[in-house]
């Protein structure tokens, strides 16, 4: 099993005497991309600012690769890179001009360290160009070179596809999972872009009210949310809600919801075909990681 590389436990946050975090407790391992969601105002920026120490917490721990930050807060952050909102970029100078001020602020970068990222990010053919000339896609894709240069264990991302066109969500997606899979940085991306963190994330963490009300992977998520069930296509919808009764809904004239387990199919289409009723197919129901993170919160307020 992989190194845990962020560990937070119990974290409170209090401002006058509002409670803004509960106890909040999430783990990163390192090649793991986790997704931290919740709904406006649940704290999930409030979070990632006291894991960066941008902000003090009101009790509570975070270690980054065993140091805790409130002891040893140069050895933890070392190790850390992190783009929060939007990156902060020199508009009037190159990608690579860009990279080289951002090299000066650690020790032991290597030369050619800034090749590689730049390599890793997609952007050689385009670094000395200046970065107003960039797209949001490549600006954001510099923020990530940005945030790797010094060879972290562990990325924070506050919204990294925040703004991007489709094409662009796609780029920055492929260079997570190259980070995580081929750099082995443990990911942890706060974001109200569902869809795209079910291609991308290993697990989830929901955050609600100021606590983490689930930390698991999605497809657990989704068998927890809503049980087996298939959609039967057939000619007389209506036919099979008065055969099956209880165990079946109607969707449309044609379609009908069954929630029964696997084994039980068989027995139940030849029941209806028994009955005179045609079915054309069945498909297993999926559900997708926003429609399960709706119905765990109980609303539909998505950040």
């Amino acid at each position: 099993m992989e190194k845990i590389v962020l560990n937070c436990r119990n974290l409170c946050k209090k401002i006058g005497k509002k409670d803004i975090l509960k106890g909040i407790s999430l783990e990163v391992r390192r090649g793991e991309i986790v997704g931290f969601i919740g709904p406006n105002g649940a704290g999930k920026t409030t979070t990632i600012k006291l894991i960066l120490g941008l902000q003090k917490m009101t009790s509570g721990t975070v270690e980054i690769n065993g140091y805790d930050i409130k002891k040893n807060f140069v050895e933890a952050i070392e190790k850390v890179g992190a783009i929060v909102e939007s990156p902060d970029l020199y508009m009037y100078l190159s990608g690579y001009q860009n990279l080289k001020i951002v090299k000066e602020c650690y020790k032991n970068i290597t030369p050619n360290r800034i090749d590689e990222v730049v390599k890793i990010v997609g952007l050689s053919n385009r670094i000395k160009d200046k970065v107003a000339k960039y797209s949001l896609g490549m600006r954001q894709r510099l923020g990530i070179a940005q945030a790797i240069l010094h060879k972290p264990n562990l990325l924070i991302l506050d919204e990294p596809t925040n703004g991007l066109d489709p094409e662009g969500i796609i780029e920055i997606r492929n260079l997570l999972k190259k980070l995580a899979h081929e750099e082995n940085i443990g990911i942890l991306i706060s974001s109200h872009n569902l869809s795209e963190l079910e291609n991308v994330c290993d697990k989830v963490c929901i955050i609600k009210n100021g606590k983490i009300i689930e930390e698991t992977n999605i497809e657990n998520l989704k068998k927890e949310i809503v049980e087996e069930s298939y959609i039967l296509e057939v000619n007389e919808a209506k036919k099979v809600k008065q055969i099956l009764k209880e165990k079946c809904e109607i969707i449309d004239d044609e379609h009908i919801r069954i929630r029964v387990d696997k084994l039980n199919l068989p027995s139940i289409t030849k029941e209806l075909e028994n009955n005179g009723i045609l079915v054309y197919t069945v498909t297993k129901e999926e559900i997708t990681l926003e429609e399960a993170f709706l119905r765990k919160i109980g609303g539909n307020n998505i950040e």
